[in-house]
């Protein structure tokens, strides 16, 4: 088998390689990613070195790019992970998230149509979000399969968008499509922009908590290792044409999720209550268009497919926490430069208010 991976040296699609690596060592990984703000090569470590992967830096909308690694390299299973992904940074630049997530799925799913014949062991394994389905009430079921499409936010736009190419594709010209809609994911290597390594990181560093709002947005977490093992098993059983839903059955409010992790940062650090982080908890001016709770159900990728969970949140949440105290360096690293532009964009007036 050749596996193209995009957006493999990213926060999912660096671990899913590792994954890949570790259990299916016979095949052949091509990584291709374009090493923008959050690609980052050190989040493979030694995998990098392996004689069966092979690193191209490059971009999803390069269709000459992609034609040239389908021709050498026989690709014959893609797992689509390149995508602009951050709902801030959708708001305050938007057309990023067209460009890449749009237009690049398009110019994908094309090459992969070029290239392809009938053959059913051909996969187009295409990676979305929970966030295509919309805000749902407290009192809301869990958003399932054939749930309408609400995105609100520009990035969950793009990713509604790329989905429906990714159907057309499917239904026009038999592509042998399937997506995934996956809850919010956390583990290593995760970009610090994001909600739980941001808070970490803050906590310490004794800096501002910022959190949107009243803090009682919901979202559902997965631990990245869980959403490997559920592209896996649809990669090899799931059925062509068909959209799963891969949820961690833990579902939080961000106060609730930010006073935890002041919790397990403290009692590692040795920190007593009267010097609880929670005193850093800074709530800030809400995002705009803030989406009031994410939640899905995966029943389907249970029942049909025999998917579990394996890594339950109380215990995938303190190994993370663990992780980010142990590697020290590698987020130092990631934090310079344009990182901490964006960070000052997005959290100094806010954090600056009275």
């Amino acid at each position: 088998m050749s596996i193209l991976i995009t957006g493999g040296a990213g926060f999912i699609g660096s671990n899913f390689v590792r994954y890949w690596l570790n259990h299916h060592p016979a095949d052949r990984v091509v990584l291709l990613d374009a090493l923008t703000y959050a690609g980052n090569l050190e989040n493979l470590d030694t995998f990098i070195d392996a004689p069966n992967l092979r690193f191209v830096k490059g971009n999803i909308r390069d269709s000459e790019q992609l034609d040239l690694i389908f021709s050498t390299e026989s690709i014959d299973r893609v797992v689509h992970f390149a995508a602009e992904s951050h709902v801030d940074r959708s708001i305050s630049g938007p057309k990023s998230f067209v460009e890449t997530n749009i237009n690049g799925t398009l110019t994908l799913l094309e090459v992969a149509r070029q290239h392809w014949t009938s053959d059913q062991n051909q996969r187009f394994i295409h990676i979305s979000t929970d966030e295509v389905y919309g805000s749902l009430s407290l009192d809301q079921p869990p958003s399932t399969e054939t749930d309408s499409y609400q995105p609100n936010s520009p990035y969950a736009a793009s990713k509604a968008a790329s989905d429906h190419l990714v159907r057309a594709y499917h239904h026009t010209y038999q592509l042998p499509t399937v997506t995934i809609h996956a809850a919010n994911n956390y583990g290593p290597y995760q970009f610090p922009e994001k909600l739980i390594p941001l808070m970490i990181l803050n906590i310490l560093d004794s800096k501002p908590l910022p959190v949107y709002g009243d803090g009682q947005n919901i979202r559902e977490w997965i631990h990245v290792q869980d959403t490997c093992s559920a592209i896996e098993t649809i990669l090899q059983d799931g059925t062509i044409g068909e959209i799963y839903n891969v949820g961690g059955d833990h579902q939080c409010s961000n106060i609730d999720l930010v006073n935890l992790l002041c919790d397990l940062v403290d009692s590692r650090l040795n920190r007593d209550q009267q010097n609880s982080s929670r005193h850093l908890i800074t709530f800030v001016t809400d995002r705009q268009g803030h989406d009031r709770r994410y939640a899905l159900d995966s029943t389907k990728i249970q029942t049909e497919l025999g998917w579990q969970l394996a890594e339950p949140f109380e215990t995938g949440i303190q190994k993370t926490v663990d992780w980010y105290l142990e590697h020290r360096a590698w987020w130092e690293k990631v934090r310079s430069g344009e990182y901490r532009e964006y960070y000052a964009v997005q959290y100094g007036n806010r954090l600056k208010q009275p």
